[in-house]
């Protein structure tokens, strides 16, 4: 039987060296068990700058003028982007069947007719346009100003949501009537239709940038499913405490279901919806979103 073996070696310094540099850039974190993996990928970066081995490509990591842009060309190496329109379906019906009526009405009464919606981690935009898709649904936003914003940290996965084009593969569990409502076909694939794409924002965003993500404004739900999975706890609780600041009072955070905040924060609510669980940010007493 044979074995393949990678043709750059990565020592057991190099891979703290660089893991540890990447989970400074990012949170993204790789223990021990995952130094072949870190090896396998990065192997031809490190061919492609003509490099001598993995030391040398930390010192570029490090100390190159084009450092910030490698650091962004290997995320779309590191991470996994693999997702399609309208999964989790019981936590979307609980979005559109309970938690959108409940923030309207309150909103409505309170004369604010704004709704902000972060879908941190969209990958290649499925999730964002899913849930533009969903208001349109719902109807009754009629004069309100309607934002879903739309943040990755690969540009590579960027760069597709903005083109709002998809293959087959993304409308595994889609209804039909979707697609004939909200895209038109484009040689074989389907783009989103102008209904939908003027709700929704794509921007480039490091989730442990909590300058950047200061600047998001006011948040009434954020939804980050299946993305902390990759951090460790550390870079979690940075996370989970920058979704806090920017959510108002009452606003939701939508976790994927392999996801929970314990041992994170206890500054969430876990709220038992008919369709799910969700966690809540509380309202200050006698308060409102």
């Amino acid at each position: 039987m044979f074995t393949f073996e990678p043709e750059i070696p990565m020592s057991d310094e190099e891979f703290r060296l660089i893991r540890d540099l990447i989970y400074s850039h990012c949170g993204l974190y790789f223990d021990n068990d995952s130094a072949y993996l870190l090896e396998k990928r990065l192997a031809k970066r490190v061919q492609l700058h003509q490099l001598p081995g993995f030391r040398d490509y930390y010192h570029f990591l490090r100390y190159n003028r084009k450092k910030d842009q490698e650091l962004s060309d290997i995320m779309d190496v590191l991470t996994t982007n693999e997702t399609y329109f309208f999964r989790e379906a019981f936590q979307l019906k609980a979005f559109t069947q309970e938690i959108i009526p409940e923030i309207r009405d309150a909103k409505a009464k309170a004369g604010d007719r704004t709704l902000r919606i972060w879908s941190a981690g969209c990958s290649s935009g499925e999730e964002p346009y899913t849930i533009a898709m969903l208001l349109l649904e719902m109807g009754g936003f009629a004069g309100w100003h309607v934002e879903i914003i739309g943040t990755d940290i690969s540009q590579r996965v960027i760069q597709q949501a903005r083109k709002g084009v998809y293959g087959k593969s993304s409308f595994r569990v889609t209804d039909e009537g979707y697609v004939r409502r909200y895209f038109t076909d484009q040689d074989g694939m389907f783009r989103v239709n102008d209904r939908v794409r003027e709700l929704v924002t794509i921007s480039h965003l490091n989730l442990l940038d909590t300058n950047r993500i200061a600047l998001l404004g006011r948040m009434d739900v954020i939804f980050c499913r299946n993305v902390i999975i990759y951090f460790d706890q550390a870079a979690r609780k940075t996370v989970i405490d920058s979704f806090h600041r920017v959510l108002r009072d009452g606003g939701y955070l939508l976790l994927g279901h392999s996801e929970s905040l314990m041992n994170i924060s206890t500054a969430f609510s876990l709220k038992h919806l008919k369709n799910d669980m969700v966690y809540q940010k509380p309202l200050p007493p006698g308060g409102r979103p």
